[in-house]
Formats: structure tokens, C-alpha cells, sequence
């Protein structure tokens, strides 16, 4: 046993899990837990960011971009609420973060005195937010509930966890035994004779299909294997953007995948919803739906599959492989049929969305296939989703069905820091970037360098189009008042440039790659072709 206060007891446990990076704001109630985090010297990096919502986008960038957890730490009450946004955003999209929230004075916890930061049931919100939350009671209980949180974020579907400690709890000093951290959970294996069952049904199939989602993320040679024996097109939605790399011939993207659907006889779906094929291009008696998935809550959620295995995505294709290997003839390569498919979906989208497609070539012209693109709300980058291609997994971070207008610009912040080794852009709109602009001030005091690529057409453009087509050109709420952005970056110290052209984004680009610290780019665009006729195609099978 060693004396110590909870905030060390704290800090101590999460460096035992192998964290090294916080993204934080001090305040009153984490007074002591600071003092943890000064003590810590350089086992920990403390990144402070000007709004807590840039704190928990940070980490959402972090746990996107290298897979490991993301934390962040707050006060209570508003500096919590600020940061629900990003935590409602891990969630959606599966990613491990850990919230650090502080509390009031643990024996006024629910007395409704009008403490400072004082919220109702704080802990519930939390709970509603994260697959798991709990609070620290005292500085004993720390080594308990940091295994507690680490064991769930480790455990089947990663998603969110929290922890609030109150500051009594975090300035307490007493004798504390912290235990080891636990080692993560077994991966769950699949049944054997479902994965059986599995090979004969795709081995049969005359055109199979696999769809992969952000589950798939750590299979990718294991999807590779399966679908070159089966010559199966690879189809991903925004979370599998990259398992297989979209280079290859196999690889296609939602809208070839709408195509293939019609015809498709059996489909192999691995860590993914499902959700746009389930919702919207419908099912019928011919089709036999396979599904692999670490989350038995998510497989049924629209319709019962014919064929259910509950397991790791990695263990279940490892183990269908060479079941398939025993079963499954060997096949003609489909290499020049999925090619002219490939080919006739990018030329539908340059006629119909060229501006977009445009910019989106300039940027991958000059992004290495190791660079990290994340994807905010606006009009290029809804149409990325389809015609952006990408080359490796955790490179493509998007905000899921969220939707979180402005997560963009922290979110890649948070992906720099995670993945130093690795450019990092993002493709926002002038309306986002103004959500989480000043972090702009982290990004210079960090030394943290991003491309950041505003395109400015000074207004919520998606919104006011719909406004001027679909009611009547009633435009309310939609323009906008921006800053000159790159005189805003140059206010920071920061490198800043304007363009109007996808050649001059590209040479703009290609320089700002090469400079340190983040760059702002902002590229003045009109209105743009509407994207959402092509990116929700309709229903083309028969019975839901």
C-alpha cells in the first residue's frame, strides 16, 4: 500500500492501461487531478483545448485514428454537458473513449443546494451516453473502477465508458492498494457449426456479396482472402472505408453495391448495420443474409438474418476460410466485370456531381495512401463518401449516423496526435469549421499540424438548398458572416491561403503537406449539384 490521493490513485491506474495522452481543461472541482497530472511529469501529455467540446472530439479523433483509447478529462455539470456531443459520436461510431468527468462535493451529490457545475443526475446522463459508467467513492475504489471501465471498453462492441470522481475523492490522501491492470477480455470465438454453415451457404452461392463495416476493422486480410476465393465484391459503407483497399478490384463502393444488391443471392455482412440495404433496397425470398457480428443486440435489430454468428469479426473469417477453402469451387475472376462496374459508377458521378468529384481528386492526388481524410458535414464531403477513394483502415473518419455538424476540426486534431507519423486533412464547410474554430489556438499551442480545407460558400448550403427547392425559396437561418480564414489562421501564427479552383486546391495542397503546423485552406465555391439524389438510391428488391 502506498499513501496517496485519489487524483494520483487515478492518474497511476491509467498509465498502468497504457494511456499517454489526455485531452483536458482544469477547473475548480479537478483541481487536485491536475496536480496528479503535473506530478506525472512525462509519463502522461496533457493536451488543453479552448472548449471541452474540442476536448472530447480530440479523443474521438485519437481512438479513430489509432484504434487505442481516447480520454478526456472535465469539470462537471457544463464541462461535461459540453462534451456530449463527441461522447454521442463515439458511440455512434464504435470508438473506445473514456470521459473523465468531475462531480460536486460527494456528500452533496444530488441535494439540488445550487453548487457550482451542480447538474441533475450527471451520472445518468453519462449512463445514457456510454455503454458503461460509474463513479469513483473513494480513493480505494479507483483501482476497481478504472479495471472496471478499461475491461469495458475492451469488451465486445467498443463504445464509450465513463468515470466522475468528485473533488473530495480526487484531493483525499489515504493508503491505497492499486491493482494490476486487468488484460483485455478473450476474443469471442464463433461456433463451429455455424461457421459450417456459413461455407456451404457462400460456397453454393452464385453471387455472393460481402458488405464490411468498422467491426471489420482489424480483418482485413482475413476479408481479402475470403472474397478473392469467392470473387465476391467488397462493398463499405463510410465505417469499413479502407478494410480492403479500394485499389483493389474487388473493393466497391455503396452505390455499386446498391447495383450488385439486386441480384445478389447470399451476402456475407461482417461488423456492420446493415443499415442502408435493411432500411431502404429492400429483401425478398431469393436472398440469404449472412451476418457476423460482435454485438447479438445489433443482428437482429432490422430483420432476422437467415444465418447469425456472434463473434469477433477477425476469429469468425479466420475460421470461415478455410471452411470455405474445403467447400468452395474455384471461380473465374470477375476482375474486368467489377472494373467496368468501378468505371460506370465514377462516370455517373462526374456527370451528375462534378464539382465535387473534382476537388475530391485534387486532394487525393496529393494525399499519401497513409494520410488520414476525415469527413465533415458538407457538400465534397458527402459526396467522399462515395468517391473518395481509400487505401488502408482508420484513414477515413467520418461522424456516423450522428450527423455532428463542426466535429470535424478537433476530430482531426485529436488524429495528428494519435497518429504523428501520418498526414492528416479535413474537409469541412465554412458553417462546421466555425463550430470548434477555436481550436485553432490548441492546434498552434501544441504544435499540432493539420490541413485544414474550408470550403466557403457563406452559407449552411445543404440546408439552404433545400430551402430554396423543396420550400418555396423560404430562406431563413442559412448565410452566413465568416472571418477571412486564412487571416484568421495567420492570427495564430498559422499558415493560411485562399483558392477557387480543384488546381489550385491541389497545388495549395501539395504545399501545405510540406509545411509545419496546421494550415488553413480556404476555397471559395458557389452551389453545388445535390448529392442526396444519387447517395440514397431506392429500393430495388422486393419485401423489406
Amino acid at each position: 500500500m502506498a499513501r496517496m490521493t485519489g487524483g494520483a490513485a487515478l492518474v497511476e491506474m491509467l498509465c498502468r492501461h497504457g494511456v499517454d495522452t489526455i485531452f483536458a481543461l482544469p477547473g475548480v472541482q479537478n483541481d487536485a487531478l491536475f496536480v496528479a497530472f503535473y506530478d506525472a511529469g512525462d509519463s502522461l501529455r496533457i493536451i488543453h483545448t479552448r472548449h471541452e467540446q474540442g476536448a472530447g472530439y480530440m479523443a474521438f479523433g485519437y481512438a479513430r485514428a489509432t484504434g487505442k483509447i481516447g480520454t478526456f478529462a472535465v469539470v462537471p455539470g457544463p464541462g461535461f454537458l459540453n462534451t456530449t456531443a463527441a461522447l454521442a459520436t463515439a458511440y455512434a461510431t464504435n470508438a473506445p473513449v473514456l470521459c473523465i468527468a468531475g462531480q460536486v462535493p460527494s456528500d452533496m451529490i444530488g441535494c439540488g443546494y445550487g453548487l457550482l457545475h451542480e447538474i441533475p443526475d450527471q451520472l445518468g446522463v453519462l449512463n445514457s451516453l456510454t455503454k458503461w459508467a460509474g463513479r469513483i467513492g473513494h480513493p480505494t475504489e479507483t483501482g476497481k473502477r478504472v479495471n472496471d471501465a478499461f475491461r469495458r471498453l475492451r469488451d465486445g462492441r467498443p463504445r464509450p465508458v465513463g468515470l466522475e470522481i468528485p473533488p473530495d475523492v480526487l484531493a483525499l490522501a489515504t493508503e491505497v492498494a492499486l491493482p494490476a491492470a486487468e488484460p483485455a477480455p478473450p476474443v469471442t470465438e464463433p461456433d463451429p457449426d455455424r461457421i459450417e454453415e456459413a461455407a456451404l451457404a457462400l460456397a453454393a452461392a452464385k453471387r455472393p456479396l460481402i458488405f464490411v463495416g468498422g467491426g471489420a476493422v482489424a480483418a482485413g486480410a482475413e476479408i481479402l482472402a475470403i472474397a478473392e476465393m469467392l470473387q465476391a465484391p467488397v462493398v463499405s459503407f463510410t465505417g469499413g472505408k479502407g478494410i480492403l483497399s479500394d485499389r483493389h478490384y474487388l473493393a466497391q463502393s455503396s452505390l455499386a453495391g446498391h447495383e450488385l444488391w439486386r441480384e445478389a443471392d447470399v451476402v456475407l455482412a461482417v461488423g456492420t448495420r446493415l443499415h442502408q440495404p435493411q432500411l431502404r433496397w429492400g429483401f425478398d425470398r431469393d436472398l440469404k443474409l449472412i451476418r457476423i457480428d460482435i454485438d447479438p443486440g445489433e443482428i437482429t435489430r432490422f430483420a432476422r438474418p437467415s444465418l447469425a454468428i456472434v463473434a469477433d469479426a477477425k476469429a469468425a473469417l479466420a475460421a470461415l476460410h478455410p471452411a470455405l477453402a474445403r467447400h468452395a469451387p474455384r471461380r473465374a475472376s470477375r476482375r474486368d466485370e467489377l472494373a467496368a462496374l468501378k468505371a460506370a459508377i465514377d462516370a455517373r458521378l462526374d456527370q451528375t456531381l462534378g464539382p465535387q468529384c473534382e476537388y475530391l481528386r485534387a486532394i487525393r492526388a496529393e494525399l499519401p495512401d497513409e494520410g488520414i481524410y476525415v469527413e465533415d458535414l458538407t457538400q465534397v464531403g458527402y459526396v467522399g463518401r462515395v468517391a473518395f477513394p481509400v487505401y488502408e483502415p482508420r484513414t477515413y473518419i467520418h461522424s456516423g449516423y450522428q450527423g455532428t455538424l463542426g466535429f470535424g476540426f478537433a476530430t482531426a486534431l485529436g488524429a495528428k496526435v494519435g497518429r504523428p507519423d501520418r498526414p492528416v486533412v479535413l474537409v469541412s464547410g465554412d458553417g462546421g469549421f466555425m463550430y470548434n474554430v477555436q481550436e485553432l489556438s490548441t492546434a498552434a499551442k501544441h504544435g499540432i499540424d493539420i490541413v485544414a480545407i474550408v470550403f466557403a460558400d457563406g452559407a449552411y448550403g445543404n440546408v439552404r438548398r433545400m430551402q430554396k427547392e423543396d420550400y418555396g425559396n423560404r430562406l431563413i437561418g442559412v448565410d452566413l458572416a465568416n472571418p477571412d480564414f486564412p487571416k484568421l489562421a495567420e492570427s495564430f501564427g498559422l499558415a493560411g491561403v485562399k483558392t477557387t479552383s480543384p488546381d489550385g486546391l491541389r497545388r495549395e495542397f501539395a504545399a501545405a503537406l510540406k509545411r509545419r503546423g496546421t494550415s488553413v485552406i480556404e476555397v471559395a465555391v458557389g452551389e453545388m449539384p445535390d448529392p442526396w439524389k444519387i447517395l440514397v438510391p431506392p429500393r430495388v428488391r422486393g419485401l423489406r
